[in-house]
């Protein structure tokens, strides 16, 4: 399994990152820890959650749940702590399910980080996440209708700056090893980078966003900033929800399913995107491809990629995700992957 620097951390991450938004909700808890098994044995070291998970749906009773099945593998498996980087996020304002939809601020970091360490039973979280902005954002379909005209400024960079101060204190008080950003623009990353340098305080190591062939809002801006100040994406749902793997088909549903749960996937079943979805499908089969592998190996390898996240709910589903390790993308599936592209540029 090859492994990427974390931003510029010592710390090294397997390139795929087992996700575990299913587990207590359409995965026990002795699924989960079989997955982490398997996943490790096969060279992941890297394993992302949040404190609203599990999803599918998120519910005020089932929140902090996930954390708690890896909390009891740690704590079954406790010489190993130190082979797992473990990712966690604190929620943002808006879902009323976590502390009825508070804002971050710095209580609500210095009560969730303390809350998520009881859950995963352990001394120190290795990358603390920020869920999505206070601002909000224009992530998941919210681009069609963006406005950041309402924005204040001032209040963004003051939050900002004491999130980064309670960042350096729960640094120094060992509880976290690096933070991170997730569902973030250019501007704010910018601005968060921007800020730590001027004070001298810990510096964002990643960007946890939406990346798949089917949804590449990252591959110009955001892409400039990775590269150039060493903070890469952790690309969230490169399967697309699925989508990718061809297993939802028009109105095709299979019982046990996340859009057995969720029809629309979160919005991403537009009119527009099954025609992209059979383009990318067709490349797979012409190539003996595997079509989930090779969706989860291009999006491993763009440039601006530290680690792709993605999530499964079946033994088989894990081994299959987990061979997109071995698979090497040749330049011709690149140049047809750029072909669909460009004829289906942003399918929802």
């Amino acid at each position: 399994m090859r492994k990427n620097r974390l931003g510029r951390t010592e710390i090294e991450v397997s390139e795929l990152c087992l996700g575990s938004m299913t587990w207590g909700t359409q995965n026990t808890e002795a699924e989960g820890h079989a997955q982490i098994d398997m996943a490790l044995d096969h060279g992941v070291n890297f394993i992302d959650t949040a404190e609203m998970y599990p999803v599918n749906p998120v519910r005020p009773e089932t929140v902090g749940r996930t954390e708690e099945i890896i909390g009891s593998w740690v704590a079954a498996n406790a010489a190993r702590r130190g082979d797992v980087i473990i990712a966690t996020k604190v929620s943002g304002e808006g879902n009323r399910n976590v502390r009825d939809g508070a804002p971050i601020s710095r209580a609500t970091i210095a009560g969730a980080v303390e809350d998520s360490l009881r859950r995963l039973q352990t001394d120190y979280i290795d990358l603390y996440q920020l869920h999505w902005p206070n601002r909000g954002s224009y992530h998941f379909r919210q681009n069609w209708s963006y406005d950041p005209s309402g924005q204040d400024r001032g209040a963004t960079v003051a939050h900002m700056i004491e999130v980064l101060e309670v960042m350096a204190e729960l640094h120094q008080a060992g509880k976290i090893r690096h933070f991170g950003l997730s569902n973030e623009t250019a501007w704010g990353m910018a601005t968060w980078l921007r800020l730590a340098e001027e004070r001298d305080l810990p510096r964002a190591v990643s960007i946890q966003n939406e990346y798949s062939l089917l949804c590449r809002l990252y591959d110009t801006d955001l892409a400039e900033l990775s590269i150039n100040e060493d903070a890469g994406l952790l690309a969230f749902s490169p399967l697309a929800a699925g989508l990718l793997s061809g297993k939802y088909a028009g109105d095709v549903a299979p019982e046990g399913t996340r859009r057995a749960l969720n029809p629309t996937l979160g919005g991403r079943t537009a009119p527009r995107v099954w025609e992209a979805v059979s383009g990318y499908l067709a490349i797979a089969s012409e190539h003996g491809l595997d079509p989930c592998q090779m969706a989860l190996a291009w999006a491993a390898r763009r440039p601006f990629t530290t680690s792709a996240i993605f999530g499964a709910t079946t033994p088989g589903q894990l081994g299959t995700a987990l061979g997109a390790a071995e698979i090497t993308l040749s330049d011709a599936v690149l140049a047809e992957i750029d072909a669909i592209h460009r004829a289906h540029p942003m399918p929802y």
